[in-house]
């Protein structure tokens, strides 16, 4: 799948209803392709310290997504009339969020490099202010001859229905590094379903940098809405910025702020997620430089910097060595939106949690954010391994070269590229290729599908000033206005920003992985408007790579059966 994130706000969902509006500043695109690209060469290394044991064939792990009452910035969602909610036998009703396995964020899923990976979601979802229906996608994740696993509703599956459930199987062979797992189901992951995904490697190239590598230093980002999505109807400006869960409201309660505890001497691989459905955030640890050593699930040649700017869907692993003073240092992380003083300051303790050293005493920080960091740039990353992007080494250098232009109606919100609008249709873009249909004018949504032949280097272009499944991509061309291309060394992930008006950001990938995979804005209210294409990787080998399950097949029907009344969104007030 290929993700792309704007710096802007909007929405597209799956199942083609409307969710948010958005601003419309100028956008940082953030594009992310999921797709196999490129296999990196691991050097046997002593890992410093292990994860927990897994075995190659992990046992299916139950996630059972559902509804609950959560206040992760001390305010429960807004309270509304039953009138409103028609709930009959009682007074008021507090509205409520998704949580996966009772838990939001959702649990850390892990396993090592070689694991089979079995997750049976069951969809025990109720409450008719947001979705009803399901997917998971596993962000990050090739998915080779696994398609039907990826989870984009409308391209790889139809939705699961309330009360039914899906087993998700698939292989990491190459793969390690930093992802995370989220409804691809409208906007649904803001309302909760999302959390991190680690791929452990016992071989880690870069294992001598860190002493600790475990649960305790996965960090997550987020922003947080007190209004159910479906029912944000202007623009999308959340209250709280959440760091592992956990964050304060402008105004708000001062709840207590996340905690990542060190013992001084040792070296932390913090494995940083932006789980966010909208905003990038400025991510920085007080009196604490860390040395980048993997963007997106790519290990990268170590980097120094104090802050990086990580957009939505985007990881990092960050090396921190707890060399200071035993205390406690604030976790900042400002995002670029936001309620109020939310994108301005850390003030009463907002965007903030806490790096306290064993020994220290349980109070907020007070120490100071460095006047002249070193901000990370994108283009100044190199991977680890293989370096070289593939192609000739000039601009249309590829096999085949897209250019995509976008385009908003200022009316309606609405998005589109090359002059589509991606509309999600009721039958999955595996589903028709699997049936027999092959080609772009015959595949829907009729102008969102791009074929592409097997084994060749396509070069995408995509302007900046407008808004990538699975493949990662070379990023040949960073955002910025004045950015060099790089085809020596680019870094590699699949995630990207494509930056503001005046950027040309490019990426290439090879296409050796056949199925239909989603490059889409990962900002998820543009998505909701139509900021998204397909790319259907050789359409005519797909049914001999991928062969889906027989629960797979009984999806649409059984979704296509539900009557209205068991998806119909209920409107609260925002």
């Amino acid at each position: 799948m290929i993700y792309v994130a704007e710096y802007c706000h909007s929405s597209l969902s799956k199942d083609g209803t409307s969710a948010q509006h958005s601003s419309i500043p100028a956008m940082a695109l953030v594009v992310t392709l999921l797709t196999s690209l490129s296999r990196l060469l691991f050097v046997a290394a002593s890992p410093s310290i292990t994860p927990p044991s897994q075995p190659p064939g992990l046992p299916s792990k139950l996630l059972t997504i559902s509804n609950a009452q959560v206040s992760p910035d001390g305010f429960n969602r807004s309270c509304v009339d039953t009138e409103i909610l028609k709930v009959k036998n009682a007074d008021m009703m507090w509205l409520r969020a998704i949580v996966v396995n009772g838990q939001s964020p959702g649990p850390l899923l892990s396993g090592k490099k070689g694991s089979k990976f079995q997750f049976n979601v069951v969809n025990a979802l109720t409450d008719p202010t947001m979705q009803r229906g399901t997917s998971v996608h596993w962000h990050g994740i090739f998915q080779e001859g696994t398609n039907y696993a990826d989870g984009p509703v409308g391209v790889s599956q139809c939705p699961i229905a309330p009360s039914q459930s899906f087993l998700y199987q698939f292989t990491v062979n190459d793969q390690a590094g930093t992802f995370w797992y989220h409804s691809h189901f409208s906007t649904q992951y803001c309302d909760g379903l999302r959390g991190p995904l680690v791929v452990y490697d016992d071989n880690d190239p870069q294992a001598y940098l860190y002493d600790v590598d475990n649960e305790g230093t996965v960090i997550t980002l987020s922003e947080w809405y007190h209004t159910p999505t479906p029912s944000i109807l202007s623009l999308a400006l959340a209250p709280a910025t959440l760091i592992n869960g956990k964050g304060r409201a402008v105004g708000g309660p001062p709840i207590p702020l996340s905690v990542i505890s060190v013992e001084k001497s040792k070296r932390y691989r913090f494995r940083l997620v932006n789980m966010a459905c909208d905003v990038n955030f400025m991510f920085s640890i007080d009196n604490h430089p860390f040395l980048v050593i993997e963007a997106d699930a790519q290990n990268i040649i170590p980097y120094k910097a104090d802050t990086v700017q990580i957009f939505a869907g985007q990881r990092y692993s960050l090396v921190v060595n707890a060399n200071q003073k035993a205390g406690n240092y604030r976790i900042r992380a400002l995002p670029s939106a936001g309620q109020g003083d939310l994108p301005l300051n850390y003030n009463g303790g907002i965007n903030s949690a806490i790096l306290r050293y064993n020994g220290a005493p349980s109070v907020d920080p007070t120490s100071f954010q460095k006047v002249h960091p070193k901000l990370l740039v994108e283009s100044e990353l190199h991977p680890l391994d293989n370096p070289a992007a593939p192609g000739a080494p000039k601009h249309g250098g590829a096999d085949v070269n897209i250019n995509l232009d976008i385009d908003i109606d200022l009316t309606t919100f609405q998005y589109s590229m090359n002059g589509a609008r991606f509309n999600p249709p009721s039958i999955p873009v595996l589903l028709q290729i699997l049936s027999g249909v092959k080609t772009a004018q015959e595949l829907l949504p009729v102008g969102s599908v791009y074929t592409l032949p097997r084994n060749k280097v396509i070069e995408i272009t995509i302007p900046g000033g407008a808004p990538g499944g699975p493949h990662s991509f070379s990023v040949v061309k960073s955002a910025g206005a004045n950015a060099i291309a790089n085809y020596k060394n680019p870094v590699r992930r699949d995630t990207a920003n494509i930056g503001d008006v005046g950027s040309n950001m490019t990426i290439r990938f090879t296409t050796d992985n056949p199925g239909p995979w989603f490059l889409h804005c990962h900002i998820d209210f543009h998505l909701e408007f139509g900021l998204a294409v397909v790319f259907a990787e050789d359409p005519g080998d797909t049914p001999l790579t991928d062969a889906p399950s027989q629960a797979w097949k009984g999806l649409c029907p059984t979704w296509d059966a539900l009557p209205p009344s068991a998806t119909a969104i209920t409107m609260v007030p925002q």
